[in-house]
């Protein structure tokens, strides 16, 4: 492991398709998931597949706030809507093909006092830089994406 090189680590324990999650660590972070009764699961939480376009929405939001503050923007509120759509036929069935997202659509919308040239900057950067939007966009998902710019309240 590179020494430039933050590892992520998380632990998990279940039973069925249900899982209790930790993050180890000085704050350690425990979380659980589960999946929709059509895939065997109780919807008692997040199935995985939620907290995959919720890892992109919160990771677009830190990766952003990074970006904004390398071009000297401030921010305000951040508001997401993701959709994901998947076919079940390869994980429900055992279908061929490719058990990813066909499409996923990001519209997000952030109060800042950027103009329309450095907005487009902070949108191309911080889709550029955030991990979590380059493992859907380099696993070949259709991927979308369309960015408001709304004034600082």
């Amino acid at each position: 492991m590179s020494p430039k090189t933050v590892p992520f680590v998380v632990q998990a324990q279940g039973t069925g398709v249900a899982q209790d999650l930790t993050v180890p660590g000085d704050n350690q972070h425990t979380f659980k998931a589960d999946t929709y009764p059509s895939f065997g699961g109780q919807d008692a939480a997040p199935s995985p597949l939620s907290y995959a376009l919720g890892a992109l929405t919160s990771c677009n939001q830190v990766t952003g706030s990074i970006v904004a503050k390398d071009l000297g923007v401030q921010l305000g509120t951040w508001s997401f809507q993701v959709q994901g759509d998947l076919n079940p036929a390869v994980i429900g069935s055992g279908a061929e093909g490719n058990a990813n997202f066909d499409r996923v659509t990001v519209k997000v919308t952030v109060e800042t006092d950027a103009d329309d040239a450095t907005f487009a900057t902070l949108r191309d950067e911080t889709e550029r830089r955030c991990p979590v939007t380059q493992l859907f966009k380099r696993s070949g998902t259709d991927f979308s994406s369309d960015w408001e710019r709304l004034p600082l309240s």
